[in-house]
């Protein structure tokens, strides 16, 4: 099915998200929808299927015009769309979740809950997805989850297949898995439409790439097209995509973690045993698959975890035992990797979300009394200094797209006193320019000398600002290693190999 979109305009009050956009996707064609944060990507997707109604333009499919008044329309009509962030329910069961908004029926009205088993095992076997239609979306990883939706939009025929940043929360091994059944949908005649910022993916599966900046479309490229050329025509500018820092100078010891383990609520292991010191001045970066502990690891610091054995010193101060308010005020700056359930309040505004961390103390609260005034002056320097794509510092967060919800997150936590700054998966969702940006930041942070813990599944992420890498297996540190160790040899202890096991 082809699909065409002329002249598509949206506006938010005086907000344009997108300004006039033409394009055309060939069935069997990955097209990749290239923008920056904040570009109009989303937006415009989000007219596609119903969503939003735009305010000018028209939709076509196989050159016949629609007329979409929500998402059932669009469905219908052969689009599906794997959204950033999943619409699952997650107490429900892959097949329930598969069925929801489409529900067939047997005699008396029952729920054909079989019929949907046998639609996810079909599927499944399809793409050789490997997915129990009876399991809890709560209890499946994030990579899974992600393949339940392209099952739910594959259920109901989908002939235009949209991916919105579908790499965002996936591992190194499950984008490459993505990006094989991709293939395989473009293969069998699916019209795909991609939506990214990273440019390696972009390079490795598009036919064709439109780039879209502050919501117009200001170019199209060929996967030939050098990284410096798509980042340069993405952002507007020249844009660094190597990380320039001097050698570490580390000072004394900051933090100290020794015989670190911790269990959940059955007693399994989830950090095993795990021990290393943090000097000031001196980034160490977590590498390994997710879900090797290294979440759990940054929660127990945190103190976000409560089955928690063993020591974690910071600048003498024991924070074993201290509660999340305790461990942040003894100046101890936190990135989590879900910043959307751990990172923000979606119904605040963005100077709401920019204050959490100090809403008792000034200069935004004085003798009790909240200083909007001061909280205003603040945002607004924040917004600027962190380009945060919004109308104004009075937009509510969940309206934001992914990446400058990370923006705020980044820059709430960058801009108080830190002894300690923990940021796990820190550019996920993040643009090239936007990572830069970030980039520079955390070295600057460790160039002040405050000690700097980034957990990243991002290997590139990892060798360009560590100084040493950690690499977690199945909750155990198996090695510590310089910064500039082989990307092969990391993936190697990746997968269980200890450093002499790989040197051998």
């Amino acid at each position: 099915m082809k699909l065409e979109l002329r002249g598509i305009t949206k506006r938010f009050g005086a907000l344009t998200a997108n300004d006039h956009i033409d394009l055309v996707v060939q069935p069997g064609e990955i097209h990749c929808l290239l923008g920056e944060n904040g570009a109009g990507k989303s937006t415009l997707m989000n007219v596609l299927y119903g969503l939003y109604r735009a305010d000018e333009g028209e939709i076509l499919l196989d050159d016949q015009v629609q007329k979409f008044e929500g998402p059932g329309d669009a469905m219908n009509a052969g689009i599906g769309m794997v959204h950033q962030h999943f619409m699952l329910i997650p107490v429900f069961t892959v097949a329930e979740n598969v069925m929801l908004g489409n529900e067939n029926t047997k005699a008396g009205g029952v729920l054909d809950l079989e019929a949907a088993r046998t639609k996810v095992r079909e599927i499944s076997a399809r793409f050789g997805f490997d997915i129990d239609p009876d399991a809890k979306i709560e209890d499946l990883p994030v990579g899974v989850q992600q393949r339940v939706e392209i099952i739910k939009a594959l259920s109901r025929d989908a002939k235009v297949l949209v991916f919105d940043e579908p790499t965002a929360v996936l591992t190194p091994q499950e984008t490459d898995e993505l990006m094989d059944i991709m293939r395989q949908l473009k293969d069998e005649g699916t019209a795909i439409v991609f939506i990214t910022h990273k440019l390696r993916e972009v390079r490795e599966v598009a036919d064709r790439i439109t780039v879209i900046r502050l919501g117009k479309v200001v170019g199209e490229a060929e996967p030939s097209a050098t990284n410096a050329e798509l980042a340069s025509l993405m952002v507007g500018r020249a844009v660094s995509l190597t990380v320039d820092k001097a050698d570490a100078a580390p000072g004394d010891d900051a933090l100290v973690v020794s015989e670190l383990t911790v269990t959940d609520h059955v007693g399994q292991v989830l950090v095993d045993n795990v021990s290393f010191t943090l000097k000031r001045g001196e980034i160490l970066c977590v590498a390994g698959v997710q879900g090797n502990g290294q979440t759990e690891l940054t929660e127990a610091i945190m103190g976000l975890q409560h089955r928690v054995l063993g020591s974690i010193v910071l600048d003498g101060t024991e924070l074993v035992g201290q509660s999340t308010r305790g461990v942040l005020d003894s100046g101890v700056g936190f990135v989590p990797e879900d910043r959307t359930e751990d990172g923000l309040v979606g119904e605040f505004t963005i100077a709401e979300n920019l204050m959490l961390d100090r809403y008792t103390s000034e200069p935004f609260v004085k003798a009790g009394t909240l200083q909007l005034d001061a909280l205003a002056r603040f945002a607004a320097e924040k917004v600027t200094e962190f380009d945060v794509r919004a109308q104004g510092i009075a937009t509510k967060v969940g309206r934001l797209s992914g990446g400058n919800q990370q923006k705020v997150v980044l820059a709430r936590e960058l801009s108080r006193e830190l002894r300690l700054f923990i940021a796990a998966q820190p550019t996920r969702g993040l643009d090239v320019g936007s990572i830069e940006f970030v980039h520079k930041r955390i070295v600057a942070t460790r160039d002040a000398g405050v000690p700097v813990i980034v957990v990243s599944t991002e290997l590139d992420e990892v060798t360009a600002l560590a100084d040493r890498i950690a690499v977690m297996y199945r909750g155990r540190i198996i090695g510590i290693v310089p910064g500039d160790t082989p990307r092969d040899v990391l993936g190697l202890m990746m997968a269980g190999e200890t450093p002499s096991e790989v040197a051998a």
